[in-house]
């Protein structure tokens, strides 16, 4: 696999920052007023080759490693995380299902195609009864003269109203000896019985689109079937969903970043009784904090990602950044709000949206307590085998 040297990856990360500071910040107004992210801006996300930044340069991506997958990360949280939606799930966990698992066949038809933005993928996964484990699946799959039919319901779907390409997790047998029974489809979003409810109305972080997606008796070829195997279906999610959590650690470190920019300046520059707020010794305090969680959360990221790609660990690590950077994104956010007082609960602040859309990072890819779960489980079954984690 064609990698990304050192001096490549600094200009793409340059750009990126200044595409982020200089084009989309002064625009989070009009992001979140529309609930959009501009034509334009998307069009220039293309064209840097943001949707698909993550996909092997073979398939005709840019093909950034998780490293640096992380630090572009940290620099796509320092906006509105509309932005970073658009292309999120083509680089992550829908579109390294497909360079992970998928054949031949399924790569050449869909990844370059999503590595340049031609096409929008959508991981359907999460259910009613089946969010950060998806062992409790309920949409089934079941063979027609080698071919495959596709039936249930999905929720909270990121970008199925615009998607072209559903990833569709479905199960085909009852959970047995030989696995969780979960397979995984490629199901086109024009292929009749797929239909996308109404865009969510959500708490934040507008301009990122949502919506339930329902599969009625949707015929798709046995060639849909990722890998050819009714048994990746479970390993893919996994696997894409614990890569995808060291990404979102990454995000949200760089929105804690921007909360505490924000903060400082404001503290530097807001007066109480003639004296800048910052001079005040428990406002220090607090900017204090937020600095700590975020340099830590920032070295927390670069392990995960660093342990990653060594194959040292991709089971702890990756739940440990997720859940440490995406809670202390939200303490820093709070504290941010407090810091700028009536100001910060005021819509048109900046640190007013981020409180809200800082939020939705404790829930998705798997929420905060299922990542102690899986800490926690797998110290104990390491230690069970005379083993260190």
């Amino acid at each position: 696999m064609t990698t990304v040297d050192d001096d490549d990856f600094q200009q793409v990360l340059a750009q990126t920052r200044e595409f982020v500071r200089a084009a989309v910040v002064p625009r989070e107004q009009e992001i979140l007023a529309n609930d959009r992210v501009p034509d334009d801006l998307r069009d220039q996300a293309k064209q840097m080759g943001l949707f698909g930044y993550a996909i092997p340069q073979e398939w005709g991506g840019l093909g950034l490693n998780l490293a640096q997958d992380v630090e572009l990360a940290m620099e796509l949280g320092y906006t509105s995380l509309a932005l970073r939606s658009m292309f999120g799930t083509n680089n992550g966990i829908a579109g390294q299902v497909l360079v992970g698992f998928g054949t031949d066949e399924q790569k050449s038809r869909w990844l370059a195609a999503m590595a340049s933005g031609e096409v929008v993928a959508s991981f359907a996964l999460t259910e009613a009864g089946a969010g950060s484990n998806p062992a409790g699946l309920r949409t089934k799959a079941v063979r027609d003269d080698g071919n495959w039919v596709i039936l249930g319901e999905k929720r909270f779907i990121t970008n199925a109203p615009v998607a072209d390409l559903f990833v569709v997790f479905a199960r085909t047998r009852p959970a047995d000896h030989n696995g969780p029974g979960i397979a995984v489809f490629l199901v086109p979003a024009d292929t009749p019985g797929v239909q996308v409810g109404s865009k969510d109305a959500k708490m934040g972080q507008e301009g990122a689109w949502t919506a339930d997606v329902s599969f009625s008796d949707v015929h798709v070829p046995a060639g849909a079937l990722v890998g050819g195997s009714e048994d990746l279906g479970y390993r893919a999610a996994m696997t894409s969903l614990a890569r995808g959590r060291i990404h979102i650690a990454a995000l949200a470190v760089g929105t804690a970043q921007r909360a505490l920019d924000e903060s400082v300046t404001y503290a530097a520059t807001a007066t109480q009784g003639g004296t800048p707020i910052g001079n005040f010794q428990l406002v220090q305090a607090m900017l204090a904090d937020q600095q700590t969680g975020v340099i830590a959360g920032r070295a927390l990221v670069r392990e995960a990602a660093r342990l990653w790609i060594t194959n040292q660990d991709r089971r702890i690590a990756p739940s440990a950044a997720k859940l440490y950077c995406t809670e202390m994104a939200g303490k820093v956010a709070d504290l941010a709000v407090q810091i700028h007082g009536g100001s910060g609960y005021m819509r048109e602040v900046p640190v007013e949206r981020i409180y809200r859309d800082v939020r939705l990072l404790r829930l998705y890819e798997g929420t905060s307590e299922i990542q102690r779960l899986i800490v926690g489980s797998n110290l104990v079954r390491a230690a069970s085998r005379g083993q260190r984690a």
